[in-house]
């Protein structure tokens, strides 16, 4: 099984719906808080008010759209179009717009509604600060309104869910230059990480049948994952790792700050390949210890009598310095294991494992087409059953 979501160019891209994977309260609250972790610009720390009211509201939203519209409302979409109309009068403090009047009835139906609660408090607010909130909302959500997004968005294809159960090969691809969707890659890991967690504990009994391998190449650019310090430690035990590959360590302290020591502390093996970060290569330095050397020093007097001496030390050296890492050889790399002591290894050659042949490196007529995978027509075969539906004929 073959699942693609590509940013670059959505028309290469399977469907991606968050909405999907709601399926209680709390779904709604990760998935309000991956939106904000991974949106937030270059926020100030004076923000905090208003991304507080922001949460509020989008909670009250989704929530809505998740217990009441229908399965194929459930999206991005909708809740842009409900932002839209919900215009605010600054000198009439009783005007409902539509949204208010959607809620006022949902109130009236069942006062203790979940997105009732959370739109209360929202609406606690004078009519100059919410429209601020929304001005703040709207432009938060600006990539939502590109057509190309919410057509990506509109439904579910990637069956996250889903990749615990049989072998899956899931592609992530973004723009290395370009970070203005690099949110929706991590708000895919996020609910990744969820989904087969709990999957693995309330349906496999902590352990899911198919192991799940993450490889996260370019991960300081998918933006930040919520609680990766706290999924890296506890998602092992559930057959579920992930591979985090960095330029640079100082990258990952610049997106998680302090809790990138407990990320890194949490990988049970590091690879270097090279580089000349001086942080990397301070803390490889320190990682790979010393060795001990031995030192002879002998010592010669003449005068009237003759006589010699011998002093004998043993010393710590650097088991590689700074300099010698930032010069180290293109063809090795170090290998550092848990319980094990580093060692200096050669890179594998590619081209001599036994399915390089298979491979578009080795063969262009080998190369995936996407375009063509995505488009294929299903084809029937004489024992497959299936119901036809003329389009006049939907309700």
């Amino acid at each position: 099984m073959i699942k693609v979501f590509n940013t670059i160019n959505f028309k290469k891209s399977m469907h991606y719906n968050p909405f999907s994977y709601i399926h209680s309260e709390k779904d709604i609250l990760k998935l309000v808080t991956a939106l904000i972790a991974n949106t937030k610009g270059d926020g100030k720390a004076g923000d905090e008010f208003w991304t507080k009211a922001e949460t509020l509201l989008y909670t009250a939203l989704i929530g809505y759209i998740h217990y009441e519209a229908p399965e194929n409302e459930q999206n991005f979409a909708t809740l842009l179009e409900m932002l839209n109309s919900m215009d605010v009068r600054e000198d009439d403090e009783d005007y409902q717009n539509p949204v208010d009047l959607m809620f006022e009835a949902l109130k009236k139906k069942n006062p203790n509604h979940f997105a009732v609660r959370q739109f209360i408090k929202f609406k606690m607010a004078a009519g100059k600060t919410l429209k601020s909130i929304l001005v703040s909302c709207g432009a938060r959500l600006a990539p939502f309104d590109i057509q190309e997004v919410r057509d990506i968005t509109m439904y579910d294809e990637l069956e996250l869910d889903k990749l615990g159960d049989r072998k899956t090969a899931l592609f992530l691809i973004m723009s290395d230059t370009d970070a203005t969707f690099n949110f929706l890659i991590s708000m895919v890991y996020t609910q990744l990480f969820n989904l087969l967690c709990e999957k693995a504990d309330d349906v496999y009994n902590g352990r899911l049948p198919v192991h799940v391998r993450c490889l996260i190449d370019e991960c300081a650019n998918i933006g930040q994952i919520p609680n990766l310090e706290k999924l890296i430690a506890t998602i092992r035990s559930r057959e579920i790792s992930a591979c985090l590959v960095l330029q640079a360590k100082s990258q990952l302290k610049a997106i998680y700050k302090d809790n990138s020591d407990t990320i890194i502390g949490n990988c049970d093996a590091q690879i270097f390949l090279g580089g000349s970060e001086p942080t990397t290569l301070k803390d490889l330095n320190q990682s790979l210890g010393k060795e001990t050397i031995d030192t002879f020093n002998t010592g010669e007097s003449r005068g009237r009598e003759q006589s010699h001496s011998l002093n004998y030390q043993k010393l710590g050296h650097d088991l590689l310095s700074v300099d010698e890492l930032a010069v180290l050889d293109g063809s090795k790399c170090i290998l550092q294991l848990r319980g094990v002591r580093p060692f200096l290894s050669d890179k594998y050659d590619l081209t001599k494992h036994p399915n390089y042949y298979l491979t578009s490196d080795a063969d262009k007529k080998n190369a995936f087409d996407i375009e063509k995978f995505l488009h294929h027509r299903l084809k029937l075969k004489a024992d497959d059953q299936y119901t036809v539906v003329k389009p006049d004929e939907v309700e």
